[in-house]
């Protein structure tokens, strides 16, 4: 994630209902539940699914019980009421005897829910949806979820987490923009909200004729039809969109952007698929935007490919709108996998810092949230080593630029120094320290090692880890590994002293 800080004006989204249809539900059979042997253990007691997965920064985010396999998602956007509709189909594998489960969903309001078929029982308690299937799901076994909601998104604001930038679903004057990182997912479907769940995807999308839905993954199809986008509206022409992201895909990377797009398509020179989107506004300003974005993100791909391990994904890209709320540009840029969004059109060291988190926090994902440095740390890094490739600055020549201007204290007075790169806490896991502190680190343990082992410790740090999460103590252990020395005083400076490290001597 790239952040671009502003002064912005918060002000909450106010919510509209609709009455909805009862959909028509996928089925899958339910597992026998299991009963008590003869020696009177009880091998068929069901429990609730714990309400989070324990990660302690957002204790309620993501739940116990059972593992996302896929989400099918098929949804109506109305901009005229920034409406969203939707039926979810979720399909999951219970991770225990489950008596009852939870989904992370704020906001939005819901009219059914089924499970394999039968009507579930439902409630809300903040964030969760807690729901009571119709008998107990057995450990092992598959299920289907599948939700009916709709409302109006309700945009995050006012939160430290991000700088004070609002973020997760941003409705804009001819659709929407999303970028969900940490915890925007949950604002606009329900969702196991965390990245330790990943996960494939599929969207259907229906918005009104004339405008465009973009989301992850690679588009399948598309076609015009006769639909009602809501009650409020009759029914009218429509595009519908249908977009397939066959790669595990954590939540927060998730997202749909609606609006008018000019679109260029086509493929990398190292040949894979290439699909930018770009707001026509943006042209007046920068009439060169598309061929820009597109041609960027083309040589980043492959320059990254060729530096971190073959692209891991089937579709490259860039979402670039004129994203604002309360009419004040928005602050930031986030890696969404596949193309990353861009709320404004933005450097080229921005977009080589959000194609580099297709290797580093997307492909690979942290495990839980204090580990967000494997993502900005590296991303920061990627973007150092974009300028030294293309002749500006070394890495050597910016960590040490970086590293002499600190420690100035930031926005809320912290010393730089302060915030532990490998556990920042919540309110402040994206402070500097955790982008350009570990980028430091990563630059200064290249130094220390060699070219060679640090290159193959990124390389195998990623094709080890790729589709699934990573944390601190693994590749602080692989670099170890690697690198054949003990590097566990270097890690200690580094990531979890609170005070300034000393650096190698030029």
């Amino acid at each position: 994630m790239a952040r671009h800080p502003r002064s912005i004006r918060s002000r909450a989204i106010p919510g509209r209902m609709l009455p909805l249809a009862v959909a028509a539900v996928s089925v899958v059979a339910f597992a026998p539940a299991a009963s008590a042997d003869g020696h009177g253990h009880d091998h068929g007691r069901f429990t609730p699914g714990a309400p989070g997965v324990g990660d302690s920064y957002f204790p309620l985010e993501g739940n116990g019980g059972y593992d996302v396999r896929h989400y099918s998602l098929d949804l109506q956007y109305d901009p005229d009421y920034d409406q969203l509709d939707g039926t979810v189909t979720i399909t999951a594998r219970a991770t225990q005897n489950l008596s009852r489960f939870d989904l992370d969903l704020s906001g939005m309001d819901v009219e059914k829910v089924y499970v394999n078929r039968h009507k579930a029982k439902y409630k809300r308690q903040g964030q969760e949806l807690v729901v009571t299937p119709h008998r107990g799901l057995r450990k092992g076994s598959v299920f289907q979820a599948v939700v009916k909601y709709g409302g109006v998104p309700q945009t995050i604001v006012g939160s430290p987490i991000v700088f004070g930038s609002p973020y997760g679903f941003l409705h804009t004057p001819d659709g929407a923009f999303v970028g969900g990182e940490p915890n925007g997912a949950r604002t606009w479907f329900p969702v196991n909200d965390h990245p330790s769940d990943k996960a494939t995807y599929d969207y259907t999308i229906t918005v009104p004729k004339g405008l465009t839905a973009v989301a992850n993954g690679r588009l399948m199809n598309h076609r015009a039809a006769t639909a009602s986008l809501s009650r409020r509206s009759g029914k009218s022409r429509v595009e519908v969109f249908k977009w397939r992201e066959d790669s595990p895909m954590a939540s927060y990377l998730t997202t749909i952007d609606i609006g008018k797009w000019d679109v260029k398509q086509g493929r990398t020179p190292g040949g894979v698929p290439n699909y930018t989107a770009v707001d026509p506004v943006l042209l007046a300003n920068q009439p060169d935007a598309v061929n820009f974005f597109y041609d960027t993100t083309s040589e980043v791909t492959d320059l990254w490919s060729k530096t971190f391990g073959k692209y891991a994904f089937g579709s490259t890209g860039a979402i670039a709108d004129d994203a604002r709320f309360n009419d004040q540009p928005l602050g930031f840029s986030l890696e969404t996998q596949s193309k990353p969004v861009y709320s404004a059109v933005r450097s080229t060291g921005t977009i080589a810092h959000e194609l580099a988190h297709q290797w580093f926090g997307d492909a690979v994902s942290p495990h839980r949230w204090k580990d967000v440095w494997l993502n900005e740390s590296f991303a920061t890094w990627a973007a150092w080593y974009y300028t030294e490739v293309h002749g500006g600055s070394s890495v050597h020549d910016s960590a040490r630029a970086t590293y002499a201007a600190r420690p100035f204290p930031d926005r809320e007075g912290r010393p730089y120094w302060s915030v532990l790169t490998a556990d920042p806490q919540r309110d402040t896991m994206f402070n500097d320290r955790v982008y350009s502190g570990g980028g430091m680190m990563l630059q200064f343990l290249r130094e220390k090692i060699g070219d060679d082992k640090f290159f193959t410790v990124l390389r195998t740090w990623f094709a080890r880890h790729k589709y699934r999460n990573g944390q601190t103590e693994q590749f602080t252990s692989l670099a170890q590994q690697i690198a054949g020395q003990d590097l566990s005083g270097f890690f200690k400076d580094w990531l979890y002293s609170p005070i300034k490290p000393d650096i190698p001597q030029d």
